[in-house]
Formats: structure tokens, sequence, C-alpha cells
């Protein structure tokens, strides 16, 4: 007999095998318990038969509550109609340990139990999806850059200096000087890159901001690339193949994760080079458009119509639930709950979208895009968009400026489609340490704190770019998912610092 896990079962058909998991369901009928076992890998029927188990077997599947440690034994048959594709018939089980009553119970529950309960949340089984994508998307990135020749550098965590404006640092005290928690490693990776040519850093960053958009974490990871003798459409050349090459990972690897999340795939099949490559000022121009103003109009009609059609499906459902079988029963409310949700969700939108429209209309050149600009320019397009050439006065103070136009940096961000917005954000940087002194100054930074930096510009300095991705804004894409809080283990936002 041999011990294995479940996403393994494929290799041992019609052999007796041996699992080790906790109980994710189980129900039972005369002389039978079917137990859905689950051990990280992936979910599987055991079906225990009294007459095919010793009586101790039996006390186990008959006492073992939810998420109950057992060890299974038994023959693995192909069943195409039971979860995973396969079914264990059960020969004999050991009892681990007996959990209490399971905080979460098959109900719908509200976001803030569930958060405050993230410890066994991570236990779902949409959960499990999200973090076995989020761990292929890390894969996925390591193995793009290590095959591109880049090196990984590791960037301090603990800095003396702000990277992108001090109102966002949180601040603590280091042996009795003031340092802070990184808002990124590029500054480090630049200099790492004039040592390597082609690096890239992966690690935690964080931002004070007291924000609570479905954008932001005060805590996230971020991969920064950053690449000697590489100009702006160099760097735009690189993400897109790093984006494209990410997201076929996911897709060839992650095919039963993307099934439990309900994703639609065919909206991620059409991240395909080329990107749009879209000016700053097209994009300004787009978004006061008229084609914009119908779209929002569109879309607020068809939510319009919706409505009703919603309430006339929860009344039917209403004069059929008395009637109904059990199995029924929990069909309609399991729909009643998912129309629920649908509600809540055209109720906000029909709260925003006008909102949106009449800020798309009256956007005024040299602002940044909000969360609900960049949703609106994505939606005219199927794949992820390059918009380029920022003003420079809402970019960091490292930009390098555009040669052609002095108003504009040489930046870029990365906007997702499906209305997700940046995901990527970056540029060229400049080269001249007199600007660099003069952006430093008009910053208000503390130039002593900036002099090593400068010494890049002293010592060998080279045209050099690079971008950083938001390593939880990219499975929240990829997810599909409505908020960022689902893609991390144990998000910090504000407000929230437990589990």
């Amino acid at each position: 007999m041999e011990y294995t896990t479940i996403e393994q079962l494929n290799k041992f058909e019609s052999k007796t095998v041996e699992l080790k998991g906790w109980v994710y369901n189980k129900r039972g009928s005369k002389g039978l318990f079917f137990i859905v076992l689950r051990d990280g890998t992936g979910l599987v029927q055991c079906v225990v038969n009294n007459g095919e188990v010793n009586e101790a077997s039996w006390e186990v599947a008959s006492s073992a509550t939810q998420e109950s440690a057992i060890i299974v034994q038994g023959v693995v048959n192909k069943d195409e109609r039971q979860v995973g594709g396969y079914e264990l018939q059960v020969t004999s089980l050991e009892l681990v340990s007996i959990a209490e009553e399971y905080a979460i119970s098959p109900k719908s529950h509200g976001v803030e139990f569930l958060m405050n309960h993230r410890h066994l949340w991570l236990r779902s089984r949409r959960q499990w999806a999200i973090m076995r994508i989020r761990n292929r998307i890390i894969m996925s990135i390591h193995n793009f850059f290590q095959e591109s020749g880049f090196i990984q550098a590791d960037a301090p965590i603990l800095t003396g200096n702000a990277v992108e404006g001090t109102s966002t640092l949180f601040e603590i005290d280091y042996f009795g000087d003031p340092a802070y928690l990184t808002q990124s490693g590029q500054l480090y990776g630049e200099a790492m890159a004039m040592a390597f040519g082609k690096i890239y850093t992966f690690g935690p960053t964080f931002r004070a901001e007291k924000s609570k958009t479905r954008r932001h974490l005060t805590e996230f990871w971020m991969i920064e690339p950053e690449m000697a003798f590489y100009d702006l459409a160099m760097n735009m050349d690189l993400v897109e193949d790093f984006l494209v090459y990410l997201v076929k990972d996911v897709l060839a690897d992650c095919s039963v994760e993307l099934d439990v999340l309900e994703r639609d795939i065919e909206a991620l099949k059409r991240v395909e080079k080329p990107f749009p490559r879209v000016h700053y000022s097209e994009a300004v121009d787009l978004l006061k458009s008229d084609k914009t103003w119908d779209m929002i109009s569109e879309e607020i009609a068809a939510l319009k119509a919706e409505v009703p059609v919603l309430e006339a499906e929860l009344a039917d459902n209403k004069k059929r639930y008395g009637q109904a079988k059990k199995w029924e029963k929990k069909k309609i409310d399991a729909r009643e709950i998912e129309i629920n949700q649908r509600q809540e969700e055209i109720k906000e939108s029909l709260r925003n979208l006008p909102e949106w429209q009449e800020s798309a209309r009256n956007f005024e050149w040299g602002s940044d895009f909000g969360g609900s600009d960049e949703t609106l320019l994505t939606r005219h397009y199927d794949r992820p968009i390059i918009v380029h050439r920022y003003p420079a006065k809402i970019k960091a103070f490292y930009m390098k400026r555009d040669p052609e136009d002095d108003r504009l940096a040489l930046g870029m961000d990365v906007l997702a489609p499906e209305g997700y917005g940046e995901i990527v954000g970056g540029g060229e940087r400049a080269t001249d340490i007199t600007f660099l002194e003069d952006q430093i100054a008009a910053h208000n930074l503390p130039i002593e704190v900036f002099k090593w930096y400068l010494d890049l510009r002293r010592f060998g300095s080279v045209p050099h770019s690079g971008f950083g991705l938001g390593l939880e804004r990219m499975v929240t894409w990829i997810c599909g998912l409505s908020h960022v809080r689902e893609t991390i283990p144990f998000p910090r936002l504000l407000g929230r610092l437990h589990p």
C-alpha cells in the first residue's frame, strides 16, 4: 500500500492507497457514509460501507465531524461524476483528532465574520483555489525572469528614505533613528542593475494609505525588475512578454482552480500580444468622449432591465418552496443567495455609474486616473492596455522626462481588462544628476539620505528602466475576484491586523 495525495490519485487507479487529511463534508444513509476528504491538494469522495470495514473504522466514520483529521485506506476507482474524477472505496479508517463544532458552516456568512475567521476560511474550496493560483503565479514569475537572464536580488524591508513620498510611510524607531517599512525596492533595484545588468526583487512592501478600496492592502508583495540599457519601449515590450507568460501558465496548469472560481477563461485567453499602447492624452480624450458616455448609458439601462427579472425569479421560487423536495429547497436557497448578491451588485453599480459618467466627462488633462477612470478605459479593449507618458507632476521624482514634451514623464501603467485597473507601474529612470537633485528638493525630500542613490549617476550612469507588478492585484484579476483581500493568506487592511 502506498501513501499518496489526492492530486496524485490518477496514478493509482484500481490500487489500494492511504490518504491523510480532513473531513470536508459528510453525509450518510443506512449502512453507508460518504465522506469528502481534503488534504490540501484536492478533494475526493470516500465511500464507507458498513459491511466492508471493521467496527473501529465504522465508528470513526460515524463520529468524525467536519474538519476532523483522519487517515483513510481504500481502493481508487475512476468516476467522472465525482469531485476530482475519482472515488475511494474505503477499507479502513483511523481517527487522528476529532474536531469541535466548526465555526464556518455551509450557510452564507458575512465578510466580517469570514475575515475574523480567516485562519479557518482558508480551508474552504474557493480560498484553496485562489491560493493555489497565487502559488502558480509566483512560480511563473521566477521562471520567467530566470529564463530571461535576470537574477533575483533582494532589497531591504527597512529603509532610511522614502521612494514615492513620505505621506504613505510606516515609520518605526530604529535604535533611536527614524526608519521606514519599504514602499518599494526600486531604488535599490537600480543600484543592483548597475552591478548585474538585469535583476528583479520580490518581497513585501507597505503603504500607510488610509484607503478602504477594493484594490488596496497595507502590506502586499511586489515584483520589481530593473534593467540596465533599457528604454521605455523596451520596458513595455518586456512587460507584455511577462504578463502573457504568466496568464498562459495559469491557463495551462490551474484549470481545476479556475473552474472552482467559475472564472471566464475566454477573457484570459484573449491576453495576447500586442497590448494597445495608449498615450496619456489619447486616454484622456477617450475617457471624455461620447463613446464612453454612451457605453455607460447602455450599461445603466441593462442593469435597470435586470432588476424586475431577478425580482420575478425570487417571487417564483418562494411560491415553489413549500412544495419542493429537500434537495430542491437547497438549490432554491443557494439561488436566493446568488440573487441577493447580484441585487446588491446592481444597486452599487447604479449608484456608481452615473458618478463615473460625470467624472469621465469632466476629467481634466494633467490629473491622475482614478479607479473608475481606469475601469472605463479598459472597457474599450479586450486585453490589458499600456498607458504611457503621463504628466510628470503626477509621477515619481526619479522618472525621466519625455525629450519631446517636458511636461510628460517616460512612465507607463498597465491596466488590466474587465475593470481591474492598474496592475503594473513603471518607466524609464532619470540619469541626469542635476535634474534628480532638483526633483528631490522640489519634493521636499532630505538630500542626505539619497546621496548613495545619486552616486549611481556619478559612476557609470546608463539609460535604465523597470516596473513593479503588484502580486495581489494580479491574482485578483486572474481569479476574477471583486476584492483584493482574498488574494493573500492573511490580509492587512485599514483597521485589520488580526488574525
